[in-house]
């Protein structure tokens, strides 16, 4: 039996042991991505064999695109159950591009909203790992908490085609992706609440250029990219025309979620390395564990991660239930992000030296922890978002 869920993806009932899976999940990123990630984080070609390589093996082992649809060539897990293992995908960075689960995004939201040539050509590609997509819609000039102010422009042609001017920055996996859905003002002019719409842009169109990388505290993975006229099949348009503010939702709510969950799986591990440290490491008064200063370090990033966990689960259980999931999302993403910095600033400080090199991943942690607190919504954001939406009811 098949159901449709509102996250875009047929969804199954469940008929595997989630448990074990999760195990498997979490086995296949400490022992086979873990050890790659110098290489993945490096890019060029080398990075990208060795991705492939991890896509081949999670293939064969059964592993691949767990919570897309079958039709994608994936397993089709509902969102609720897919939350605890995109935990133990998202305990390393690559972890989603190599088990397959990085194009969900994306790919949901072509096969939901884009035409039948979209459908055609894309999706199906994406979730195979052959094409890679990113998503652009923050501007150098333009708040990204503010998209009214698009001004990203996309003129309809005679033909019915468009044509695209205007520049993005902060854009995730631009340099090597092949698509990038594009929002642009069709009508009216910036600040007007309509005339947003979403366009699929092949990446090799003319006039499309990556003008430089943006380091995040000095990684990689964010650009900026500008359009000069670039032409769009008019079948590229993803809804209807001005619909862009709906299906930018949808996915907003979908993607912070997720991001959450990998938030979740992050802090995990930058909790258990602190632990193991205290546990091996000694000084002239014994073992660190011993100490009382480090241990109220691993009970506040306990206490972090312990309490943080239900409300990401809350919010993924209402989005792939299709609920309203506004306040939950909110709440979860302002808390996931706080408390991932929290637990790799607190193993940092249990290593001493040794966590501020390259020998442990925990810089890596930290500067996402506090990357995400601006990234994907800043914390004011949804701090003011779900405040408004919580005291509405009791205004007279």
């Amino acid at each position: 039996m098949r159901r449709q869920g509102d996250t875009g993806y047929d969804r199954p009932e469940p008929r595997v042991e989630e448990g074990e899976l999760r195990d498997r999940v979490a086995e296949f990123v400490r022992s086979r991505v873990i050890p790659c990630e110098p290489v993945l984080d490096s890019g060029g070609p080398q990075a990208a064999a060795v991705l492939r390589e991890l896509q081949a093996q999670a293939k064969h082992e059964g592993l691949w695109a767990l919570p897309l649809g079958a039709e994608l060539g994936g397993r089709g897990l509902p969102l609720a159950q897919y939350a605890r293992i995109a935990e133990a995908e998202g305990a390393s960075d690559h972890g989603p591009a190599a088990l397959g689960s990085a194009s969900l995004l994306d790919a949901t939201m072509l096969r939901r909203h884009g035409s039948d040539r979209v459908r055609g050509l894309y999706p199906g590609r994406m979730a195979a790992g052959e094409l890679r997509a990113c998503y652009a819609m923050t501007e150098p000039d333009t708040p990204g908490t503010e998209p009214l102010r698009t001004a990203t422009r996309a003129e309809q042609q005679p033909d019915g085609s468009w044509r695209i001017s205007g520049r993005k920055w902060f854009i995730s996996g631009a340099a090597g992706a092949d698509l990038v859905t594009v929002l642009a003002r069709t009508d009216g002019e910036p600040g007007d609440r309509e005339g947003l719409s979403l366009l699929v842009v092949p990446t090799g169109s003319p006039g499309y250029r990556v003008v430089r990388e943006l380091p995040v505290f000095g990684a990689t993975g964010q650009w900026e990219i500008e359009f000069d006229r670039v032409a769009v099949p008019g079948d590229h348009l993803l809804g209807t025309r001005g619909q862009a503010l709906t299906i930018a939702a949808e996915r907003l709510r979908l993607g912070r979620t997720l991001r959450c969950l990998r938030w979740l799986g992050q802090a995990q591990r930058a909790f258990d390395l602190m632990c193991e440290r205290a546990g091996s490491r000694a000084g002239s008064r014994g073992p660190l564990s011993g100490h009382q200063l480090v241990q109220q370090h691993v009970f506040e990033a306990l206490l972090a991660l312990r309490t943080t966990r239900p409300l990401v689960h809350e919010a993924a259980a209402k989005v792939g239930a299709g609920e309203d999931a506004h306040v939950e999302v909110g709440l979860a993403k302002v808390a996931a992000a706080r408390m991932l910095q929290q637990v790799a600033d607190a193993a940092i400080q249990v290593h001493g030296a040794a966590g501020l090199g390259p020998d442990t991943p925990l810089p890596a942690l930290l500067r996402t922890g506090r990357a995400a607190r601006i990234l994907d919504g800043p914390d004011e954001l949804h701090i003011t978002s779900v405040a408004r939406r919580v005291l509405r009811p009791y205004e007279a």
